[in-house]
């Protein structure tokens, strides 16, 4: 099987990312922006809205269809009510970012060895998969960005034969758009650019002029044409949505520029090996491919800088900056794996030891670890815990092993190992605390229909809500009279907070109200930092008297 991976390394990329990722799919709660993204894709499927999309009824243009558009076809296929259908497209596009890293590594250094450990690394940076949960369109824009160029940086090597290239590049650098407008063009494709031009030269600049013009035309109309459409079908809505997503650059999460200059950690396990692989000074003697390193770095570095300048600034927007990173951090480990059992300078052995011993202690401590994260739990979840335990425990053992050995081929394998396991053996796990208080909403809606009434929203209701209710739900406000409530015989209402004594009151006359039940979707307790006042909401019915 070893050997089969390395004579078809892709495949490999492709075996490993299904595995690591596709059995505990369904197991993260929905998350805010997923809550958004998946009601949007089932109202595409519901009510015909793929082109106008649209939340709970209300017009959605923040976000270009594309990624909605996937979404939407996969839960056709696999049911529009399943996590698993719906996550699946955005983890398709974690392998197709390792598929083409791993190309874009084999382009700039003709080594393929290397440029597959730089799509596990990809694979295996900690915010690449975190992102698929946090906000998983992001996945979409760049793993498009990564083909457009994969296909861009063949134009610029290629003398001949470049035009199937210049056409895909300005088909996925529009498919990019399509699916988060200019993101990834600014934060990928522009420092690549910048990076190509200080380290490899553009060639033949003026015989290749028209296949540009072709790429940006192309881009223009693949990526642009839904921009148009909704401007012109909904003008108002449009432009109104379009002012305030600029103004939020400049005046909505407001970060100093120095921000993003621990971008590194977001590497997760590779932390320490990433933040050596910006050491120019250090690794400009000792890595294999010197124009292809300067290349990396310029690209990693670039992306930061260029970022940083944008006023609004979130942990999210560093994704695209692994990318690079990780075929930066790809030479230091090609540097260790090849000299690692000849160095003798602590300087150099130390960081390697911390970092791997680090990884392997973690591995070694879980089963204590595990056990109190658990606590009263642990029964429920005792297989689950055993074998977490048990290959974790396996895996730290191995690593320190081979540390002790310096053989950093199977400490980098083992390390690859250990990030997949968590995925599958730990994320189970966090189904294991749950708040006593915890309240899903997604029995309610078979209860609505089964008493024949309507649910109304009052104030605020989060999408995770919207989302498992599983329906739009239509607002009303309480406080704007009698006359503007609905005129139903029996309602339900689902409100932010507890009515208060006066609301009762002022209704009293008219409606007999009963509170039924408080929903609450936080798995945490009420002192915990994960804990969440907008994912609770309290469910009246009314019935006039």
């Amino acid at each position: 099987m070893i050997k089969l991976f390395k004579k078809y390394p892709i495949l490999s990329i492709v075996v490993f990312t299904l595995i690591m990722l596709l059995p505990n799919l369904n197991v993260i709660d929905v998350s805010i922006m997923e809550a958004r993204n998946f009601i949007t894709a089932r109202e595409m499927v519901n009510d015909g809205n793929w082109v106008l999309t649209t939340m709970n009824g209300e017009p959605r243009y923040q976000k270009p269809p594309l990624p909605t558009w996937l979404t939407a076809i996969s839960g056709m296929t696999f049911g529009l009510n399943s996590t698993f259908a719906l996550r699946l497209p955005a983890i398709l596009f974690i392998m197709v970012i390792g598929i083409y890293v791993f190309k874009i590594s084999k382009i700039a250094t003709g080594n393929i060895s290397l440029s597959t450990r730089n799509a596990f690394i990809a694979l295996t940076s900690f915010y690449i998969i975190g992102i698929t949960i946090e906000a998983p369109w992001d996945i979409f824009t760049h793993g498009f960005m990564c083909v457009a160029i994969y296909h861009l940086f063949l134009v610029f090597e290629k003398a001949t034969n470049y035009w199937k290239h210049s056409l895909l590049a300005g088909c996925f650098l529009g498919l990019s758009f399509l699916c988060k407008g200019p993101i990834s063009m600014y934060a990928l494709m522009l420092p690549f650019l910048l990076a190509y031009g200080f380290t490899f030269k553009f060639k033949q600049v003026k015989a290749k002029a028209f296949s540009f013009v072709s790429i940006i035309i192309l881009a223009l109309v693949v990526g642009g044409w839904w921009y148009l459409y909704v401007r012109f079908q909904d003008p108002e809505t449009f432009n109104a949505i379009t002012e305030k997503e600029t103004s939020n650059w400049s005046s909505y999460n407001i970060r100093p520029f120095y921000y993003y200059w621990s971008f590194f950690v977001q590497s997760g396990l590779w932390t320490i090996p990433a933040f050596i692989s910006l050491l120019y000074p250090y690794l400009k003697s000792r890595v294999s491919h010197l124009k292809a390193y300067q290349f990396s770095l310029l690209w990693t570095l670039f992306a930061v800088v260029l970022l940083s300048i944008i006023p609004e600034k979130k942990s999210r927007y560093l994704m695209p900056v692994l990318i690079p990173l990780a075929i930066n951090i790809g030479f230091y480990i090609d540097y260790l794996i090849k000299h690692f059992k000849t160095l003798t300078d602590k300087k150099e052995t130390f960081p390697v030891y911390f970092n791997f011993g680090l990884i392997a202690c973690i591995g070694l401590c879980f089963p204590v670890l595990g056990y109190f994260f658990l606590g009263d739990n642990l029964s429920d979840h005792l297989f689950a815990y055993i074998l977490a335990s048990v290959v974790l425990f396996s895996i730290g053992i191995f690593l320190l092993y081979y540390l002790k050995k310096k053989d950093l081929t199977k400490v980098f394998g083992f390390t690859v190992l250990f990030f997949a396991c968590v995925i599958l053996t730990v994320l189970p796990l966090t189904k294991g605390y749950t708040n006593d208080n915890y309240n899903p909403i997604s029995k309610l809606k078979t209860e609505v229909e089964e008493q024949r009434i309507t649910l109304y929203g009052e104030g605020y209701i989060s999408p995770e809500m919207l989302w498992y209710y599983g329906e739009k739900i239509p607002f009303i406000s309480i406080h704007e009279g009698l006359e503007n409530l609905p005129k139903d015989k029996k309602f339900g209402l689902l409100t932010k907070d507890a009515l208060n004594k006066k609301t009762l009151e002022a209704f009293e006359d008219v409606f007999h109200i009963e509170k039924k039940t408080t929903y609450n979707l936080n798995r945490f307790p009420e002192n915990s930092k994960q804990y969440n006042d907008r994912l609770i909401n309290v469910y009246y019915v009314f019935e006039r008297k």
